[in-house]
């Protein structure tokens, strides 16, 4: 565990100017004028940190990475803000959870070693796995969202089923872990280290078990954690991680995966993960333009600028995250998009279920789609 000191140090807390850009730029500022990114940050530096460790709004940071971007001094403030959590929880503080804290209790169930999972039961007969392979999908906690969201008809799955169906198309039948667990994302980003450490052994030790080569991931939550967490935390894992779409692009610039055509006007919400923390920004975008009859329209936030989807770890779900979301909305509908193309599950669902506001719903007449999902749809015969 770090101490205050060693946060600030790691984090270059000390270099802030107390400029405010960071607070300017926050999704979550711009909506709660009553949250500052850079005054929870100069209160530790002042040695004040002892309040930040029970102040609610610790919990109210995406760790989205927009601060970053404006920051003068490069402060790593979603760094800071990732192990000042971990403080606050060894100091007995109780996260902000939304939805009653069922998910942070999945995960924590999710460390018993003893645990049985059916997690299996969503492979239909036409998708092709392996038991043995240098290809190795590493699914994520999508089996639980739908489950978990049905009321949504979000469909974690379908994006799961169509990620094994692309990657049948490129002649890989991956293998697929009866006993994964989650990746562990929420732990980290949420402080509880401990139980990340627990779901990160036990996944890293499967995957070396099978001989895989290459982890695919889906989710860009658990290609942030494979990508960089993983090897900050355990070293060197010994295989390669690759994000879908980043193999996609490579058979769409080969010819070997075409798609049909579909008469569909489109904008992509950048996932965070995806985007600012990995810099995965150009194979979406080649995915959909490769669709015959899709137009690509960009919100004036994309990129590097995009903003989050509004909530983070599950622990931020309330007036706020709806306001953000209806404010992308209407960015979406101001570039005439029909469909707004999301490539993160917890997107989809926060978008989704923005959309059960019936007067929202209304004004902006927008489908939220899955850009995999819709890969799968479309690929041609």
């Amino acid at each position: 565990m770090h101490t205050v000191a060693e946060i600030i140090r790691h984090s270059k807390a000390y270099h802030c100017l107390d400029c405010g850009k960071c607070t300017s730029i926050c999704p979550v500022a711009r909506v709660n004028r009553s949250y500052s990114p850079r005054s929870l940050l100069m209160r530790c530096v002042q040695k004040d940190h002892v309040s930040v460790l029970k102040d609610r709004s610790l919990w109210d940071c995406l760790t989205c990475g927009l601060c970053e971007l404006r920051c003068p001094s490069q402060i790593r403030y979603i760094e800071f803000m990732r192990n000042i959590r971990q403080l606050a929880i060894m100091d007995g503080v109780r996260a902000e959870c939304s939805h009653g804290g069922a998910f942070q209790s999945l995960n924590r169930i999710m460390t018993a070693a003893n645990l049985k999972q059916n997690r299996m039961d969503w492979l239909t007969a036409d998708l092709k796995i392996s038991q043995k392979g240098d290809y190795l999908y590493f699914v994520g906690c999508a089996p639980y969202f739908d489950v978990f969201f049905s009321e949504l008809n979000v469909d974690s799955l379908q994006s799961v089923k169509g990620t094994v169906k692309l990657l049948n198309k490129m002649g890989v039948n991956p293998i697929i872990l009866e006993d994964e667990r989650c990746c562990g994302h929420d732990m980290l980003w949420s402080g509880d280290f401990d139980n990340f450490k627990k779901l990160g052994e036990h996944n890293l030790k499967l995957i070396r078990e099978s001989g895989a080569k290459t982890v695919v991931l889906s989710c860009p939550e658990g290609y942030q954690i494979f990508s960089q967490s993983y090897p900050q935390f355990f070293g060197n894992l010994g295989f390669k991680v690759v994000h879908i779409s980043q193999l996609m692009s490579e058979k769409i610039q080969s010819r070997e995966i075409v798609f049909e055509a579909m008469e569909k006007v489109v904008t992509f919400q950048d996932p965070c993960r995806l985007g600012r923390h990995t810099g995965i920004y150009d194979e979406p975008r080649q995915l959909l333009n490769a669709i015959p009859g899709i137009s690509l329209n960009e919100m004036v936030k994309n990129r590097r600028r995009s903003i989050c989807c509004g909530v983070g770890n599950w622990l931020t779900c309330g007036s706020t995250a709806k306001t953000i979301q209806a404010n992308r909305f209407r960015e979406a509908k101001q570039v005439e998009a029909d469909v707004l193309i999301t490539a993160c599950p917890k997107c989809e669902i926060h978008y989704k279920c923005a959309l059960q506001d019936k007067k929202l719903k209304d004004e902006v007449q927008l489908e939220v789609k899955d850009l995999i999902t819709l890969a799968a749809e479309v690929l041609a015969k």
